[in-house]
């Protein structure tokens, strides 16, 4: 059973990472993309007050299926063991912590800004317009 858990939390914790960074060019998953991305970075920044920064619930729980596994292969970071498994290459912690924060700061950004566009096109799809008043 843990080995199933293990290739799930592989298969999902990959799959919300590429969800995070691209869930916003679909208009039909925006909304769900920035819930994501937000309880992401509730993750990262408010458990990660208490167990550091970065943290992330998928990642611990991973983590702890692996020791349950007897698997002592450790990584510094699920991108980092992500990629190692992967490719075989063992990128840098700095270079994997990185590019997950700018990759977040990218999906932030895109995020946001289609939601709100999104937003004032509906707003203005409900409003009448000024020229059907004349």
């Amino acid at each position: 059973m843990l080995w199933l858990l293990n290739v799930l939390f592989f298969v999902l914790h990959t799959a919300l990472i590429v969800f995070n960074v691209f869930g916003w060019a679909h208009r039909k998953t925006r909304k769900w993309n920035l819930l994501m991305l937000a309880l992401t970075l509730v993750s990262w920044f408010g458990a990660g007050f208490i167990y550091g920064v970065g943290y992330c619930i998928c990642t611990d729980w991973h983590w702890q299926v692996r020791e349950a596994m007897g698997i002592n292969e450790t990584a510094e970071s699920y991108i980092v063991l992500l990629v190692r498994t992967i490719s075989g290459w063992d990128p840098p912690l700095e270079l994997a912590d990185s590019v997950a924060q700018w990759a977040m700061v990218f999906a932030v950004v895109m995020s946001v800004g289609t939601n709100l566009r999104d937003m004032r096109k509906r707003r203005q799809s409900v409003m009448p317009s000024e020229s059907a008043d004349a």
